[in-house]
């Protein structure tokens, strides 16, 4: 210690310590007189560690997939939806939001997936009912002969 400092009792037994605490850090030592600040290097060492969310891709964002559903079979609007979602999840992963980009992705996906679901259904049934017309099921003909049964044709 410097020359006028109270000097501090120190503890040279070992004293019982809890097994969860950190060890001490060593004693801190004072620099001698003769050594100024000038003297010493100034370099600083940083340790970068890469994490985990850094070695995912990023999110994606469907916005073709989007485009496409907002053009042809933007049923209820579900397209537009889902292409808003897309945007959404497109700026928050510029902005490096990738959690937010990844829920406004999977929103826009969810949104895409039921338009298609829909829009294929709808097209199967348009099929079916064009069908079953061009067969004639859709015929007001009268099983028994006639057309209608009110009167009207040969008896």
């Amino acid at each position: 210690p410097p020359p006028g400092a109270p000097r501090v009792p120190r503890c040279h037994h070992s004293c019982p310590r809890a097994p969860d605490m950190q060890p001490s850090l060593p004693p801190y030592e004072v620099l001698p007189t003769e050594v100024s600040m000038e003297e010493m290097p100034r370099s600083t060492t940083v340790m970068v560690e890469e994490t985990q969310q850094q070695q995912q891709p990023p999110p994606r964002d469907h916005l073709v997939w989007s485009l496409f559903t907002t053009l042809y079979g933007n049923f209820c609007c579900l397209g537009l939806l889902a292409f808003v979602f897309s945007v959404k999840s497109r700026d928050r992963k510029v902005l490096g939001d990738y959690s937010g980009a990844l829920s406004y992705g999977s929103t826009a996906k969810c949104l895409n997936i039921t338009a298609l679901v829909i829009n294929i259904v709808i097209v199967v049934l348009v099929i079916v009912f064009v069908s079953l017309a061009l067969a004639g099921v859709f015929s007001s003909r009268n099983p028994y002969g006639g057309y209608g049964g009110y009167g009207y044709g040969p008896t």
